[in-house]
């Protein structure tokens, strides 16, 4: 685990990258790692998340910079300028249901071949997948999600990288964490190892490459 300023964030992504990115409807963002992504000019990215947010806050100011050319989110209802950006032709858009989007990238981090899910059979979601009965019920086979970074935020962290999330900040952050090559994770702040108990670590050390703490730039 390396701690990195947010200037050498640009060292380490590239354009056209596909990135994790935690949170839902901003909550748990890494604010930081977008800001200095938009500074950077760092675009054709393709962000794995929840949601696009809002136009003024988290993954939103990505899509309003033009930096993201496609995205893989639950939904884009709360963002008008996803929509905009979709109907225009200037993005690319993959809806999936909320569920199965938080499994398949799950099913990266355990290792699992896919997941069987009833969700979307015998609608526009079943086009092109394979399905399988057992029993009686039809399921959809979902394939794993993986990319290249999570960008995660955590409450804190300690000397070896352990993390720890505020309440439902949590959301998607500790599974992409274990589903991408690189992990970045902005935190509020570094404690000495053991102050943070055993209990309270949601994502280990051992999986995140870089600690970006806030306002170190």
């Amino acid at each position: 685990m390396k701690t990195i300023t947010r200037k050498e964030l640009t060292e380490i992504i590239r354009p056209g990258s596909s990135a994790m990115i935690g949170g839902f409807l901003g909550c748990g963002t890494p604010d930081e790692i977008i800001d200095e992504l938009i500074v950077s000019r760092i675009g054709g990215l393709t962000v794995i998340a929840n949601d696009t947010a809002f136009p003024d806050r988290g993954i939103g100011r990505l899509v309003v910079n033009r930096l993201v050319s496609r995205a893989i989110v639950s939904h884009i209802g709360t963002n008008p300028e996803t929509q905009r950006q979709m109907i225009e032709g200037e993005i690319e858009v993959e809806l999936v249901p909320q569920g199965t989007l938080a499994e398949r990238v799950r099913a990266r981090g355990v290792g699992l071949g896919g997941i069987l899910t009833p969700t979307g059979v015998g609608t526009v979601v079943e086009e092109g997948k394979e399905t399988l009965v057992v029993g009686e019920q039809k399921y959809l086979l979902e394939l794993p999600i993986s990319a290249e970074f999570a960008f995660i935020k955590a409450k804190r962290a300690d000397y070896c990288g352990n993390l720890s999330y505020s309440l439902t900040a949590r959301n998607f952050n500790p599974l992409m964490a274990m589903a991408a090559e690189c992990v970045i994770a902005e935190v509020e702040e570094v404690v000495p190892v053991g102050s943070i108990s055993p209990e309270e670590i949601h994502t280990p050390g051992v999986i995140v490459d870089y600690i970006l703490v806030r306002g170190c730039r």
